[in-house]
């Protein structure tokens, strides 16, 4: 395929910054987790490559895949998470960046296999409620395809939730996946689960029978950072 190495270049280089601000808030160690982007005119995703330390990460390291996949540019093998990215920008047509991190306390909440509840308004300005915990992966689908059916198990549990209004989800057993309209606000998101993740173990800690925040609380506080008539933060911002 042609590709527009101008623009592939922009891609690489946005998607490598992403992936470096995951060790900048301190949301992976070692080689975990990886982000990607994707420019659906050019029909290509930018992605980690796999098992690639950070502090060795350039631009020029980034793969390039096509929406099925399929390497098409980059020295490096893909993340072995890459199925798992491509069905998510096939499913949720309107996202341009997908994060896969093992931060503490968001994958701490997916090891115990628990939704993360809306306790308050730090977790409603940036998640629209419970953010759901997908089902346990069967023992087919883990000695299949496991990654795509990693995405099989998200796109399953927002069957009856907005992704729009909820961008994030922990996949049981294993950790969590966020996105957004581009790498960097993918990342953002992924740093406010952790946040909300952690805030949420201590809270139920000093009150164990605590329960969820008053969905008209909810609904405020995330309408005005992202409803129609949103009005958090300056104006044209």
């Amino acid at each position: 395929m042609t590709i527009d190495t101008r623009r592939a270049r922009r891609l690489r280089e946005q998607v490598c910054r992403a992936n470096l601000d995951l060790v900048a808030k301190g949301l992976v160690i070692e080689t975990f987790g990886n982000v990607s982007g994707i420019d659906r005119e050019l029909g290509l995703i930018a992605i980690k490559p796999s098992g690639v330390p950070y502090d060795e990460l350039r631009s020029s390291s980034i793969v390039l895949v096509d929406l099925a996949g399929t390497r098409v540019a980059g020295d490096f093998a893909p993340s072995s998470d890459t199925p798992t990215h491509v069905r998510l920008y096939g499913e949720f047509p309107e996202i341009g960046g997908v994060v896969h991190t093992h931060s503490r306390y968001a994958t701490a909440w997916a090891q115990a296999r628990r939704p993360l509840p809306c306790l308050g308004t730090t977790h409603a300005d940036y998640f629209r409620g419970t953010v759901p915990c997908t089902a346990v992966l069967s023992d087919a689908q883990i000695a299949g395809d496991y990654e795509e059916e990693t995405a099989v198990q998200i796109v399953e549990a927002f069957r009856k939730i907005d992704h729009r209004g909820m961008p994030a989800v922990l996949v049981a057993s294993h950790g969590p996946f966020t996105w957004g309209k581009d790498p960097a606000e993918a990342v953002h998101h992924a740093a406010m689960l952790e946040y909300a993740a952690e805030l949420t173990a201590i809270a139920i800690a000093l009150n164990p029978r605590v329960g969820a925040a008053k969905r008209t609380l909810v609904d405020r506080h995330f309408l005005r950072k992202h409803g129609e008539r949103a009005y958090y933060g300056q104006p044209g911002a």
